[in-house]
């Protein structure tokens, strides 16, 4: 690849050190989740009525339901930040995966993760 269709040796650096503490905070955010949703924690409704007693096992499904969900989505996010580190290795990282091109270096501080450029994300819809 060209040297100058990729982003220098100490740029790469800087997204590396940027997309580290994004799997950093995503890591601690997924314990969080985790930790969440394998509570089995019992919120003392025994006592009450059933039919509130019903309210609160349903609700108590379905927030289980999107906390595993979001745990999903998160773990989807670690590992395409995880492959940008690869690219970053293999030197490829910022390069757009269908113009070929740079993607804008704002657009991937903001998406860290990103393989397409505005451009061809814009091609897509």
């Amino acid at each position: 690849m060209d040297e100058n269709n990729r982003y220098s040796d100490k740029e790469l650096a800087e997204f590396r050190e940027i997309i580290q503490k994004k799997i950093d905070y995503a890591l601690e955010d997924l314990d969080l989740i985790k930790s969440s949703f394998k509570n089995d924690s019992n919120n003392g409704t025994d006592d009450t009525s059933p039919t509130f007693k019903a309210f609160e096992e349903g609700s108590e499904t379905m927030s289980k339901e999107a906390n595993v969900a979001l745990a999903i989505r998160q773990e989807k996010f670690i590992r395409d930040l995880k492959n940008a580190l690869i690219r970053i290795e293999n030197k490829t990282y910022g390069v757009c995966r269908v113009t070929g091109k740079l993607i804008a270096k704002e657009r991937l501080k903001l998406v860290p993760h990103a393989t397409l450029s505005i451009e061809a994300k814009n091609m897509q819809q």
